[in-house]
């Protein structure tokens, strides 16, 4: 119908680099005829939880062909994988996995923490078993959130032992990862990101509607979702094809304002028109006490809205720069 006024994806045919749908199974039942039309809208299927221990094989083979059937690719849950890494039993998982015919491992460091050499062997050891593997980031509970110094140096982990794209934890979509205590993205935070990171390198868990529709407004129709109800899938492909969901008229697009006091505040002027600037040389210039500094740099980095690096005069001294990115 109007084949001629809808907008062409960019990866029209699966396997696609950009413009990924990631949807969930919970084994909730639908009919084929109606999976038949978004089935070419989506590109991976993930087997929520720790399901696949809690159903017999025969049905999991069962759902996995069916899914392949349609050319979608199906993974593991991080929780799956980490249950199985804490156990001891890794290579028995990914050999389980690859017999009931999973085409990707999912691995995450919600309840764990791997140095870069184990993250290495573990994904040597995912190729090796002929599977593909997903690195996710971000902790489940909100009240241990990564700052975003230590997300990117996880991204740069999972990039540099061979991960293609990096899934970032959403859980339920509020006060996790990008999106603060009432499901809204925290714009700051992701620009951090994306500074350094072209949006394409994510894979962004998207759990509520209003996020899908600010991420596909923001980056367009190549940004990479993940967590996806099937209830949502043909939703997010209409705004990928550039047509508004109901839920795209509440967004906002705006920066998020500074929390915190007075000192939070200035300290942020200063940074962002000083940079780079010492920790050192904000005490000297407001004569506020260092605990006081302090805080001030812990709260504005929390937030998203400072980056610390190293100093180029001496490595052993911090500077700090105001988050800047050309995707905002």
């Amino acid at each position: 119908m109007l084949d001629e006024l809808v907008k062409d994806r960019v990866d029209a045919k699966k396997p696609r680099e950009e413009g990924l749908s990631y949807t969930i199974d919970k084994l909730r039942a639908f009919d084929r005829e109606n999976f038949e039309i978004i089935a070419p809208m989506i590109d991976v299927v993930k087997i929520y939880s720790a399901f696949p221990l809690l159903i017999p094989d025969s049905f999991l083979k069962k759902k996995i062909q069916f899914y392949h059937g349609f050319d979608i690719m199906v993974s593991t849950g991080s929780t799956l994988t980490e249950f199985a890494i804490s156990e001891d039993s890794f290579d028995e998982f990914l050999k389980e996995s690859a017999r009931v015919g999973f085409d990707i491992i999912e691995i995450g460091e919600n309840n764990i923490d791997l140095d870069k050499d184990r993250k290495k062997r573990l994904a040597e050891s995912v190729l090796a078993a002929g599977l593909k593997f997903n690195w996710k980031i971000g902790k489940k509970d909100p009240r241990h959130q990564l700052r975003i110094d230590n997300a990117l140096s996880k991204v740069e982990e999972a990039l540099s032992v061979g991960a293609k794209k990096v899934i970032l934890e959403a859980n339920e979509g509020i006060n996790v990862g990008i999106y603060n205590e009432n499901g809204a993205i925290r714009w700051n935070y992701l620009a951090a990101l994306t500074a350094k990171y072209p949006p394409n390198t994510f894979i962004f868990e998207a759990p509520l509607e209003s996020q899908q529709s600010a991420l596909v407004a923001e980056f367009g129709q190549r940004i990479n979702l993940a967590e996806i109800a099937m209830d949502h899938v043909v939703s997010i492909e209409s705004q990928r094809r550039g047509f508004l969901s109901k839920s795209s008229f509440g967004m906002s697009f705006m920066q998020k304002e500074i929390g915190g006091g007075p000192a939070s505040k200035f300290i942020f002027y200063l940074i962002n028109t000083k940079y780079p600037i010492e920790q050192s040389d904000l005490i000297n210039i407001t004569h506020l006490p260092r605990r006081t500094i302090q805080s001030a740099i812990e709260d504005l980095r929390d937030q998203g809205f400072i980056i610390e690096r190293n100093s180029l005069d001496d490595t052993r001294r911090k500077v700090y720069y105001p988050v800047q990115s050309e995707w905002l």
